[in-house]
């Protein structure tokens, strides 16, 4: 933070990381290097308006100039929020869509403990409206933090679910990125690499939450994902899945889960190829069998790891209402997540989807 020229940061972070002490110990490593700071703990799941409100308020009452986020995807959507709103002024719904700041954020350093959003290292910052129950998708390069800090030690105390949750939400990064229209060569080495090592090692940190080999590769795969989505961009399953967000504050990375094999069995036909290689990426034998089949092989393996690692059935299970599908629908159409999806969809089509997952 010093080598950024921060003199006094704001700590964004949830209630039970504040609670934890993990705030207060970074506190003291921030004291020790004469840098001041001040905690704002109101980062809430699915980060809404409101919590960048509350948090802007404390960076200005306190002087701050500079952020560190703590904690996994919503603490560091907030601090990005913050941060965007302190240096160009308005609102944060001002900045729905994309590049739509023209002044660099205030120095921002994002330490994660999650293995999952990769928002310590995204352009992509998703804000809940509360006037409309709309997740909006404010993509910036500004909010880009310049220094992120994956250390698996801290992913440790992750409960199983949060594991599972958070790790599939990598996974539909990675395979949202290597369907995209948008994606290159770049991209898809990172994206398939991501997959391969998310595939093998998020049953096992599932299982077993203190083996730092499998803490480890799993915060490789999310980060090397995050910087797939990162340039070439998602599709429908999170153009869909921030509208449940919106309206039932649901985890993010279960509702992409649920979303992610209806998604892509009707991606299907947008590519067969470069489903068949997330098949051979996902550890499945493909050999001797034609794209179509071979693309078939993806769906089921999707399907296969998210029921190894807990992830529930369906929408119905998580509370969602058939009668809410029409206007999720609409507001789908309109996230800019949809717009390097494989293949274009209709309302009556999006509708069918979330039926299937229903």
């Amino acid at each position: 933070m010093k080598s950024l020229g921060g003199k006094k940061t704001l700590i964004v972070t949830d209630a039970f990381l504040e609670k934890r002490g993990m705030a207060a110990m970074i506190q003291g490593i921030l004291s020790e290097a004469g840098v001041e700071s001040v905690v704002f703990g109101g980062a809430e799941p699915n980060p809404k308006d409101t919590n960048v409100e509350a948090g802007l308020r404390v960076f200005k009452e306190n002087g701050c100039d500079s952020i560190i986020s703590l904690g996994g995807g919503s603490s560091h959507d907030c601090a990005k929020g913050i941060g965007l709103v302190a240096s160009n002024g308005g609102n944060i719904r001002d900045y729905e869509g994309i590049d739509r700041s023209t002044k660099n954020m205030c120095p921002m350093v994002a330490i994660n403990t999650t293995a999952g959003t990769a928002s310590e290292i995204t352009r992509f910052c998703i804000i809940t409206d509360t006037s409309r129950h709309v997740k909006m998708a404010i993509v910036d390069w500004r909010v880009t933090p310049q220094i992120a800090i994956n250390d698996p030690k801290l992913m440790v105390g992750m409960p199983p679910s949060l594991t599972a949750a958070t790790g599939m939400d990598a996974l539909t990064h990675a395979i949202e990125a290597y369907v995209s229209t948008n994606a290159n060569p770049l991209t898809d080495a990172a994206a398939l690499m991501a997959i391969t090592m998310i595939t093998q090692y998020l049953p096992k940190a599932v299982a077993n939450g203190t083996y730092m080999k499998a803490r480890n590769k799993m915060a490789y795969g999310q980060y090397l994902a995050g910087i797939a989505f990162n340039n070439a961009s998602l599709g429908y399953v999170h153009a869909m899945a921030h509208q449940l967000g919106g309206f039932y504050n649901l985890p993010h990375g279960v509702c992409n889960a649920i979303l992610l094999p209806h998604v892509e069995e009707f991606n299907l036909i947008g590519n067969m190829n470069r489903f068949r290689d997330i098949a051979k990426a996902m550890g499945e034998n493909i050999e001797g069998l034609s794209a179509t089949e071979a693309a078939k092989k993806a769906i089921h393996a999707i399907r296969q790891i998210s029921e190894q690692v807990g992830i529930p059935k369906d929408l119905r299970s998580l509370g969602v209402k058939e009668e809410d599908f029409e206007i999720m629908a609409e507001n789908a159409m309109k996230d800019v997540c949809q717009l390097t999806n494989p293949r274009k969809a209709t309302k009556e089509q999006v509708i069918g989807i979330y039926k299937a997952a229903y």
